[in-house]
């Protein structure tokens, strides 16, 4: 049946208008010199027609949504927000050495994104001209239960890691975060924690072998990068020293039967106490036990107060936990009832704040596009805090109002694992990790001045209750508030590299004069050379 003539010119114009777009898109690109540049050198390593599919201009129709799938913080996402001149899209390792080899030819930084949840941006943000190398594509996960291992792509989400195992063993997980579509290579390279880490400590104790393109574009193993480079790569931040492809982790083994429970208290409720006696509990209880803690300014019943919550993971079953805390936390006043059974895979849905019963697949929505405006900071707590000290901080929660707490408690296998084992070296003599937590979803400078400016209130008045010299911090809450870097001197670095390494900057700093010492890898905290060009 032929075409009607309105239906007919429709459809030409459409297919001219598109032609018109690709043609205009494909020559704005080539009349991009370093686009053209860049094409050239990657296309001796690469077919011509498969460099045009993983190279994204500011001309291309899809650079936008390709740049903002992986925003995780709206505060990076505005009109004014400096945005890369090209994303690359590697498909296979070989794009990723050719792209490491091209991007200094033709003389622009890159900055590597996996997940995209870095809190500052420093994945996919720049103050001068810049590239995106982005992972996103590298995200295939083998699991080996012959030898309870599994190489994971960094590209991969942590809720792609977890449904992986799951689909092959129901007694085997792995350490790492509750927020399941935050990216593996970030999480893993900046250490890594989640709710089993005072059973087995962080991801980077168990990670086994890891495959990485250097300065050189060469892709290497753990014994071609040598015992050094594999040290910094696990917890020292590997996007200072080279581009990690995969890591090969060790699984662990969990009961077929967890529980889990979340148990709220005003203060009027004995929050205070609650607050207390956490302190003690949470970092000395059963080593399969993690307890966090909230601290949330609340409004009940026209009154400012704050709402204290002991939220759970444990190994085990509800029994044995209920009868565990009604000595060791009868503050709690745990009842079975506020304790729920089930299996570990469905446990690291609780966490995400799934509903009861969702199916694992869940786990594989990357839930692209989403993000809140926030700011986050963190801190470590070796002396519990008094109650005087916790009376205070009610007082300053209630009187700023939007800023909170998570205290993650430490201990446990945490205790074992010497300083240097890792350039993680937040270990013994830390009772818990401090998370400050702000959200909104007011756009805006004066929005963003008056958020960020509460938690600098609250990060400052916590100053007598958390470590010192170094105050320590926790990469993977990346806070650029603590100190930047110009210039990548070794004194510029030291300023944060302390915070977050403690006693290991130093020998970060010798793996990076060894393995790239024109700082090539490099973004506004990165391990400096000692000297650089």
């Amino acid at each position: 049946m032929p075409l009607s003539a309105p239906f007919s010119l429709s459809l030409l114009f459409s297919l001219v208008f598109l032609i018109f777009s690709f043609c205009f898109s494909s020559s704005s690109a080539a009349s991009d010199p370093t686009y053209q540049s860049l094409f050239q050198c990657l296309s001796q390593s690469i077919p011509s027609q498969n460099v045009s599919t993983i190279l994204f201009s500011k001309s291309n129709p899809s650079y936008s949504s390709v740049l903002q799938a992986y925003i995780r913080n709206a505060r990076f996402n505005t009109s004014s927000t400096p945005k890369p001149i090209i994303i690359i899209t590697p498909l296979e390792e070989s794009h990723v050495s050719a792209a490491v080899i091209c991007s200094q030819k033709v003389g622009f930084q890159i900055k590597i994104r996996s997940g995209g949840h870095d809190y500052e941006g420093l994945s996919y943000v720049f103050d001068k001209p810049f590239l995106v190398l982005d992972m996103f594509n590298l995200r295939s996960i083998s699991v080996d239960m012959e030898d309870e291992t599994a190489w994971v792509g960094t590209g991969a989400t942590l809720g792609e890691l977890y449904y992986n195992i799951w689909e092959k063993s129901k007694v085997h997980g792995f350490p790492a975060g509750v927020c399941p579509t935050v990216g593996v290579g970030g999480h893993f390279s900046g250490a890594g924690y989640g709710n089993m880490i005072r059973k087995y400590g962080v991801s980077v104790d168990h990670i086994v072998d890891a495959k990485i393109v250097d300065v050189n574009g060469r892709i290497l193993d753990r014994k071609g990068m040598g015992e050094d480079l594999f040290w910094a790569i696990r917890g020292g931040g590997a996007a200072s020293f080279c581009v990690v492809l995969s890591f090969k982790v060790k699984l662990v083994p969990v009961p077929e039967t967890v529980t889990v429970f979340r148990v709220e208290r005003l203060l009027a409720e004995n929050g205070t106490d609650v607050a207390l006696k956490f302190q003690s509990v949470a970092p000395t209880t059963d080593n399969n036990l993690f307890l966090r803690m909230l601290l949330q300014p609340v409004t009940r019943n026209r009154q400012k107060t704050v709402r204290v919550s002991v939220i759970a993971m444990y190994l085990g079953d509800a029994s044995s936990l209920v009868s565990l805390l009604s000595k060791d936390f009868p503050e709690l006043r745990l009842e079975k009832d506020n304790c729920t059974q089930m299996s570990w895979i469905d446990s690291v849905l609780w966490w995400a704040n799934f509903d009861l019963g969702t199916s694992p697949t869940a786990l594989l929505d990357r839930n692209l596009n989403n993000a809140d405006f926030l700011k986050r900071k963190s801190d470590y707590v070796q002396t519990p805090i008094p109650r005087d000290g916790l009376e205070s901080l009610w007082e300053k929660l209630t009187e700023l109002g939007k800023v909170g707490l998570v205290f993650n408690a430490y201990g446990g296998r945490m205790n074992e694992i010497k300083d240097t084992e890792t350039p993680f070296p937040h270990r013994a003599g830390n009772l818990y990790k401090i998370q400050y937590s702000v959200s909104w979803d007011e756009p805006g400078s004066e929005a963003e001045k008056n958020y960020t400016s509460q938690s600098k209130l609250l990060h400052d008045f916590m100053t007598p209750f958390v470590s010192k010299n170094p105050r320590s911090a926790y990469l993977n809450y990346r806070d650029i508030d603590i100190g930047s870097t110009d210039n990548w001197s070794y004194e510029e670095g030291k300023v944060y590299g302390e915070s977050y390494f403690n006693g290991n900057y130093d020998r970060l700093v010798d793996i990076k004069t060894v393995v790239d010492p024109n700082n090539f890898f490099r973004n506004e905290q990165s391990i400096p050379p000692r000297s650089t060009n």
